[in-house]
């Protein structure tokens, strides 16, 4: 029975209650320690359904990872709480006058902050899969072997600051409030959890809409071409409309098919991948590929 609940009911408990409840507080004005207290219980419950119902067992357990995946996950996480902190200073260097829609339902206004973020953040990942020196910085993520929630902040921190910029700078720009901000950043970290989940939850149809596990494990197969797909943060929208969505019912995945196929040697330690990008010998566009 807790399987089925689990299988069903954790996705919309994470994206309706979790980032429910982080909108209500937000719009209450409540200290910004909230953010840190969903923040660990979206971990927990995170943890706890990959453990109840595991699409794959064996990406449960640690491959050596799971202390550098902290690292990064800390470090990423901090950047998106420091930039929400600093909200206020960068708005005073906003030239234009603010048309955020003040007057919309609090709920709304988070939305529209989701949906403008998606693009600038799908984007910015589409671009970091062709382009070579953004790639570099990208195969951080991509060199992991398993699928589990701490993977979605398995990132060079450069590329997590040039992806969060790209989703950010837009709303900041039309004055986007500080307390939509806040709701926004934890809504990325829900989705992150969501996305890289090793819980076999399931949301329907919805997959095709929904930037979820089931959608993205396309995109961390090893080969190129064949992984360039499903880059979305939130949401398919973008795939839908670059013609890169994905999706095979009979796929199945394990280690085996992720990663990348030609730097099987990529460096596992969190001081080496931050590092790695600045070598000549880093990964560049393409080498995924066999």
């Amino acid at each position: 029975m807790h399987r089925t609940v689990i299988r069903y009911g954790y996705a919309p408990f994470m994206l309706v209650v979790v980032n429910g409840t982080a909108i209500w507080l937000a719009a209450a004005g409540a200290s910004k320690l909230w953010l840190l207290g969903l923040l660990l219980l979206a971990i927990a419950c995170s943890f706890a359904a990959e453990r109840a119902l595991p699409y794959e067992d064996s990406w449960n357990e640690s491959q050596a990872d799971a202390g550098r995946d902290a690292i990064h996950s800390f470090v990423n996480e901090s950047l998106i709480l420091v930039s929400v902190a600093i909200i206020p200073l960068l708005a005073a260097f906003v030239p234009a006058a603010s048309i955020w829609p003040h007057s919309w339902p609090f709920a709304i206004q988070v939305v529209l902050a989701v949906l403008v973020a998606d693009i600038g953040i799908t984007l910015t990942h589409y671009a970091s899969h062709k382009i070579g020196v953004l790639w570099r910085f990208h195969a951080v993520h991509h060199s992991v072997k398993r699928f589990y929630g701490l993977n979605g902040l398995m990132k060079h921190p450069l590329h997590q600051t040039l992806e969060m910029a790209a989703g950010v700078a837009p709303l900041l720009l039309i004055g986007m409030p500080v307390q939509v901000a806040s709701a926004l950043a934890l809504a990325v970290a829900v989705q992150l959890l969501l996305q890289h989940s090793n819980a076999d939850y399931r949301v329907g149809p919805l997959k095709r809409v929904l930037a979820l596990n089931e959608g993205h494990r396309f995109h961390h197969l090893k080969w190129a071409g064949i992984g360039d797909v499903n880059f979305g943060l939130f949401t398919m929208i973008w795939d839908h409309v670059l013609g890169t969505y994905s999706y095979d019912p009979e796929r199945r995945f394990t280690s085996e098919v992720l990663g990348m196929a030609a730097k099987p040697d990529y460096p596992s330690a969190y001081l080496a991948q931050l590092t790695e990008p600045f070598k000549p010998s880093g990964a560049c566009s393409g080498e995924k590929a066999a």
